[in-house]
């Protein structure tokens, strides 16, 4: 496979295509045309449905006192995405410390760059959000806070010179100290997600899937089917026994053995559901002799 077409700060992925013309006696002609590649990423696979979540806590230590923790557990729905679409943040931030704290949220890419046995990495701000602050003993939860995704290059993952990554930094900004963060890995897809892959993510998120219904059985005695009489009535059943006038015609024109036989089995009601087959032994595909009158 190809890797996507990328332009970064230390190397880029380019694609063109050239074409020559030679005449004879003339100079040749060249012509040279960029375009653009996609590694499809398909963000309705199972390993990127799969939620990501953490949970940190941190206590702050100033020269011989020691403040109460500061707690941090955040939760995203799955791991892939498109651009455009928002992440939904599900946090909850606890603050037991005596100073003022902010959490906040924030997308990362990151390019690595591979060329003669070293490696060169650059870390770029992709889009960021802020909550409010909170002062000591106070507690903040977030039901599924937005983050967009803007318009950026898919991940490179199986490119053996550049690599392109994203994450998602749920952190608590604490003056004075080093932050609190959780670090949820992220993939930026080309194929967004399908109509079902809201509920292929819920089934995922659950571990198993719902297998109730193969506990089903069958009834033990199936239910007899109604009666001949309960679906047609004397009077239908009569009314059918009546020939018109071109009905008669055609009895008249056709005496031979094969009508009598249906002639007579027009108006029987067929065989009740517990009859059993007076013949067990006699072959399925041996067709019976009409009865004679």
């Amino acid at each position: 496979p190809l890797a996507t077409s990328f332009e970064g700060r230390h190397g880029s992925v380019r694609y063109w295509v050239k074409a020559e013309l030679h005449r004879p006696w003339l100079l040749p002609v060249k012509l040279k045309k960029e375009f653009t590649v996609f590694e499809h990423i398909d963000v309705n696979t199972p390993s990127l449905l799969s939620p990501q979540a953490g949970t940190k806590e941190k206590t702050l230590c100033c020269w011989l006192c020691t403040s109460g923790p500061i707690s941090l557990s955040a939760k995203i729905e799955r791991k892939g995405y498109t651009p455009g679409e928002s992440i939904q943040i599900f946090a909850e931030i606890e603050n037991c410390s005596s100073r003022m704290v902010v959490p906040k949220a924030t997308i990362y890419q990151t390019q690595a760059f591979y060329a003669k046995g070293k490696t060169k990495e650059v870390r770029q701000l992709v889009a960021n959000l802020r909550g409010e602050s909170l002062s000591s003993g106070k507690t903040e939860t977030w039901n599924g806070k937005q983050l967009k995704i803007p318009p950026v290059s898919p991940s490179i993952l199986d490119c053996s010179i550049i690599r392109v990554e994203y994450s998602l930094m749920v952190y608590v900004d604490i003056p004075g100290a080093v932050d609190l963060f959780l670090n949820l890995p992220l993939v930026i897809g080309t194929i967004p997600l399908h109509a079902f892959g809201s509920r292929t993510s819920s089934i995922s998120s659950q571990g198993s899937m719902n297998m109730n219904w193969l506990g089903l059985t069958l009834p033990e005695r199936l239910e007899a089917p109604p009666s001949y009489a309960e679906v047609v009535t004397e009077e239908n059943r009569q009314s059918g026994l009546a020939p018109v006038a071109a009905f008669e015609d055609f009895q008249r024109a056709l005496q031979g053995p094969l009508f009598a036989c249906i002639q007579e089995f027009r108006f029987l009601p067929p065989p009740l559901y517990s009859e059993i087959d007076p013949n067990p032994d006699q072959p399925t595909d041996e067709i019976p002799s009409c009865p004679s009158r």
